[in-house]
């Protein structure tokens, strides 16, 4: 019941509604039911009504109140009534059930996603993304089914609190002896429950690990296939996939266990129930009439009852995994800082800056001054500490001690998002959308247009081969831009890092992946911007550091100044 309680919670309102909208039509069942009763027993030749049951009683003494004779015409009218009413509601308590499926998962998605946004960049290096992925396009899917089946389950159990209302003014020894045998049997298959909660929570573990791998799989299927060992992926993906399809199975033979356990038992219940009204009870004809009606339906409320709650455990694994994701992720977040607007007309300056990642020291009280308008270059080696500089001046990590200051302000004390806007950045991985060189350029902000897009790709030098292109802007660049060269992919991240006309312009690796001529056309450009905007580059090719205005190295996170100024 945690997961109809989280929901309640959730969404107070809409489960309030759906709810009431649900008694009410319960009610409206028991009364078109005892409406029912009433003309079936008065047909049976009990005209002054003797012979009814009280809940047949109580709707004859309503209508004789009305001055409706309990005639057959009138009980069929208050009966059709009523059934009209109860699918009134019922629609009503759908439609608010239908709403909130669809707003658990929006609301999930969008919770993760703005979780995952705003956490820090630690979270993101521990983080599979195809395991973010899988809970966003499918495990989102699971959670909002759980809420169905939630209320599926309620609605269910309303119908049979009303009968089981019916049946306890009916015959009260009876009617107790059906639920007490009726909870035992529910009890009794709670194991096939659990295992139906087993097996969905270990498809929803096993799926996210499927996921992640095929994301990995697909995002280096190149090496793969040129090196002939997608054989090698295939055989992990058939043997995760293997674990799901047992996993399916286990939760298969559960649910289709318990209805087939559920209906000889059922059965039983209701011929003992019988035998104890007509041998030992003395009811009359027309209350052991009732009795068999209402027990059949309250016990088969039970059976549906039981289903409905194993198939809201079975998929309630995907929900709490989701839950848990948002949780972590949302433990995660970036800190708060200030909200000073930050400009960039001095300097960015690091002092005594000094970060580790666990116990392994990266930065060693790094000092170091970026001039604004210059082009500043840092090389060394692997693993030197380079990225994890620029990481620090982004704000993506925050140093252990020390100090990174904007035009002589703490970056603490600066609004991180505002400053974050004032960089263009080039990752050393150029990764490209599936769409067109429009998209790919203004990332689809509304506020930026072609003539935007055409002025960064010109900054960047690409708007000749650009203006080649079948389409133009408009033209795609296939999966990870791959209908382009590489040297054109480097271009055209080089124009979206520009397009909004950053203060600070990054660039990791930008010639790294470039033959001679490319990277030479790259050098060319950027030397071409030194002056408009404050740039700053790692690197370890020459080229760059031809055109550099200051050029630093990093050994084993210590900084050395590798040369004087470019004249």
């Amino acid at each position: 019941m945690r997961l109809l309680l989280h929901f309640a919670r959730t969404y107070p309102a809409r489960s309030l509604l759906t709810l009431l909208a649900l008694l009410l039509a319960g009610l409206l069942d028991g009364l078109g039911l005892s409406s029912l009763l009433t003309m079936l027993v008065s047909m049976s030749g009990d005209a002054d009504g003797a012979g009814l049951p009280l809940p047949a009683r109580q709707v004859r003494q309503f209508l004789a109140g009305l001055g409706i004779s309990p005639q057959l015409g009138p009980l069929l009218a208050l009966m059709v009534l009523a059934m009209a009413g109860k699918a009134a509601l019922r629609l009503a308590a759908n439609a608010q059930v239908g709403y909130t499926v669809a707003r658990v998962a929006t609301d999930i998605r969008l919770g993760l996603l703005r979780a995952v946004l705003g956490s820090r960049w630690e979270y993101y290096l521990r983080t599979p993304i195809g395991r973010l992925s899988n809970a966003i396009s499918g495990e989102s899917n699971r959670a909002a089914g759980a809420y169905f089946d939630a209320a599926q389950m309620m609605a269910v159990l309303v119908q049979g609190l009303v009968y089981a209302v019916l049946a306890l003014l009916v015959s009260w020894q009876a009617t107790l002896a059906a639920l007490l045998l009726g909870g035992l049997l529910m009890s009794g298959m709670g194991g096939l429950v659990r295992r139906a909660r087993q097996a969905g929570t270990r498809q929803s573990q096993l799926t996210a690990r499927l996921v992640t791998y095929l994301t990995d799989v697909l995002q280096s299927v190149k090496p793969l296939k040129a090196m002939g060992r997608e054989d090698l992926a295939d055989g992990i993906l058939a043997r995760q996939t293997r674990q799901i399809d047992k996993a399916l199975r286990k939760q298969v033979i559960a649910k289709e266990t318990l209805p087939a356990v559920q209906e000889p038992l059922l059965a039983a219940l209701a011929a003992g129930g019988l035998y104890l009204a007509m041998a030992h009870l003395g009811l009359s004809l027309a209350s052991v009439m009732v009795v068999i009606f209402l027990l059949a339906r309250l016990l088969g409320y039970f059976t549906k009852v039981q289903r409905e709650y194993q198939r809201m455990v079975s998929a309630e694994g995907g929900f709490w995994m989701l839950h848990d994701a948002i949780v972590d992720a949302q433990a995660a977040a970036e800190p708060p800082t200030g909200s000073a607007v930050p400009s960039l007309t001095r300097s960015v300056e690091l002092r005594d800056v000094r970060f580790a990642y666990g116990e392994q020291p990266v930065l060693d009280g790094i000092n170091l001054v970026i001039p604004a308008g210059h082009f500043t270059t840092l090389i060394g080696p692997s693993g030197a500490g380079k990225t994890t500089l620029v990481d620090v001046v982004i704000g993506l990590l925050q140093p252990q001690s020390g100090q990174v200051l904007i035009d002589g302000r703490p970056l603490p004390e600066l609004d991180r998002q505002t400053w974050r806007r004032m960089i263009g950045y080039v990752p050393q991985d150029t990764l490209l959308l599936h769409d067109s060189v429009l998209v790919n350029v203004t990332l689809g902000d509304p506020a930026l247009g072609r003539d935007d897009a055409e002025r960064a790709l010109r900054q960047a030098g690409a708007w000749d081969f650009v203006a080649t292109l079948e389409q133009g802007l408009d033209t795609p660049v296939g999966e990870r831009g791959g209908k382009l060269s590489g040297g054109q992919r480097q271009r055209i991240a080089i124009a979206r890092a520009l397009v909004h006309q950053p203060a600070l312009l990054i660039l990791d690796e930008p010639t790294s992946a470039l033959d001679a001529a490319a990277e030479v056309a790259v050098r060319d450009t950027l030397r071409d911007l030194k002056g408009r905007y404050t740039l700053l580059a790692i690197t370890h090719r020459p080229a760059l550091l031809d055109v550099s205005d200051h050029v630093f190295h990093i050994v084993k996170g210590t900084l050395h100044r590798a040369s004087e100024p470019v004249s």
